[in-house]
């Protein structure tokens, strides 16, 4: 079954409300709001790289009290244990027997705030829950649920006590973005209703999760046209050709490029996704998927120099409207 352009434009209708009633607690930020949103409905998880002080717990409740679900926020430090994020089994002496207590994974939106400060044992706790949406302790399988996003943050200027993330873990990131500090209009919007320490309390939801799980099995029947899977296929092909590069994007990269630009179009009021969807998302989807070569690196190459250059490179189909 393919999306219908009644359903695309119920579909662009609904998030455009969502990414409004979110933007009442995180101001200014409509398009990052947006490119969130759409990772949630694609079932992917966000990695922010910002500094601190942008609104990315604001951002977090926000969107958990938008769908009617909830958020947990983990502060991840050297110290911290897998458990700790997963949760652990205790043996109750008056049932005797052995009870599983959920961590603070089991939520809808979780801040893994800082995660480059947690040991990469703890690290990999997050990669079977991230890449299958359920945990395994002790031999036992607890499925977090839908919907389910990890909004992970790192701070990029300070590097002291941090652990790199692997290529591996962040692979598994669908996008990776920044808030970013709002303009002077927006700041002095904010500080104004300085007062307000909760600006995401006083929010409403707009749909419940249930809903949110209908409208992600919606966005994964939007049309794509064999032209543009092998626009993808080459862009892919072409970033792991690039004299610069070490390590291209995988296989899981295209894929993951495909799952939320099918979303995109929707939020667009499209049942068919157009090349264009991909040029407007191939460096959030895949900047943080590049291994730069040390020494183009030294020379001043960037992710974003890389993409740029593919993007030009490789012609773009003309793809069909529609199916």
């Amino acid at each position: 079954m393919t999306m219908t352009p009644e359903q695309a434009a119920w579909f662009h209708g609904t998030f455009t409300r969502l990414v409004e009633n979110v933007d009442k607690a995180v101001q200014g930020k409509r398009e990052i709001v947006g490119l969130v949103l759409a990772s949630m409905l694609a079932e992917g998880h966000v990695l922010l790289e910002d500094a601190p002080g942008t609104g990315k717990t604001s951002l977090a409740k926000a969107l958990a009290a938008t769908v009617q679900g909830t958020s947990a926020r983990i502060q991840f430090t050297p110290d911290l244990l897998p458990s700790d994020v997963t949760g652990v089994t205790i043996y109750d002496q008056q049932s005797h027997r052995f009870e599983f207590h959920k961590g603070p994974i089991f939520a809808s939106i979780v801040l893994a705030d800082e995660i480059n400060r947690a040991s990469p044992k703890t690290q990999s706790a997050l990669l079977e829950v991230m890449e299958e949406s359920r945990v395994t302790v002790d031999g036992v399988t607890h499925e977090t649920g839908r919907p389910f996003l990890v909004i992970a943050t790192q701070n990029p200027v300070e590097q002291a006590g941090t652990y790199k993330l692997p290529e591996a873990q962040l692979d598994r990131f669908l996008i990776k973005t920044s808030i970013g500090y709002p303009d002077l209009a927006v700041t002095e919007s904010i500080l104004a209703g300085a007062s307000d320490r909760n600006p995401s309390a006083g929010l409403s939801a707009i749909i419940t999760t249930s809903a949110v799980a209908d409208m992600a099995d919606l966005a994964a029947t939007v049309h794509v046209e064999p032209a543009v899977l092998r626009y993808v296929a080459e862009l892919a092909e072409a970033t792991r050709a690039d004299g610069a590069i070490r390590l291209g994007v995988s296989v899981r990269g295209a894929i993951a490029m495909v799952r939320i630009a099918k979303v995109w179009a929707a939020a667009q009021g499209r049942h068919y996704v157009l090349p264009d969807d991909i040029k407007a998302l191939a460096r959030p989807v895949w900047q943080h998927r590049l291994l730069l070569d040390a020494e183009a690196e030294f020379a001043g190459t960037s992710s974003d120099t890389v993409i740029a250059r593919v993007l030009d490179g490789v012609a773009a189909p003309q793809a069909r409207a529609a199916a």
